[in-house]
């Protein structure tokens, strides 16, 4: 089975978001979606980028890199359940990236297949944390034909 992450810079510290991002990662099933979460290093992007770059190789994978940036390609839920499952039947891993409050470094985009961005309006960190995960749990239901997308 692929494997599908989430690496977030910084910690999910409000309960009451926890406990709705903890609700979907449970419906998740194939693949799973875990999270990782890196130290913030607010003053410095290209450090941050490093340790994700480093995370990233850590696990060992045949990595599909996603970072999520306003600058990125925008999609509807359908076309992104689409690319998702174009992904999971391919022979690469997905790894999302969240970056810290001042954007993806330059070393980070330069190792990324994808700049996804999830609507033009601009999002906390946190909340944007739970619309992806949101959005993923969509797409997997949008691939089994689940009906929660109508």
């Amino acid at each position: 089975m692929k494997s599908a992450y989430l690496i977030c810079v910084g910690k999910l510290k409000d309960k009451n978001l926890e406990a709705i991002e903890k609700d979907f990662l449970k419906r998740i099933s194939n693949p799973k979606l875990e999270i990782l979460e890196l130290k913030a290093n607010a003053e410095n992007k290209d450090a941050e980028a490093d340790s994700i770059i480093k995370k990233i190789e850590s696990l060992n994978l045949n990595p599909y890199v996603v970072t999520l940036t306003e600058f990125g390609t925008e999609y509807d839920s359908p076309r992104f359940s689409k690319f998702i499952s174009q992904k999971i039947d391919s022979s690469k891993n997905l790894i999302f990236v969240i970056c810290g409050a001042m954007g993806p470094g330059d070393e980070l985009l330069d190792k990324t297949h994808l700049k996804l961005s999830l609507s033009k309006l601009t999002f906390p960190h946190k909340l944007a944390r739970i619309i992806f995960v949101e959005q993923f749990y969509r797409a997997m239901t949008i691939r089994t034909g689940h009906p929660y997308h109508n």
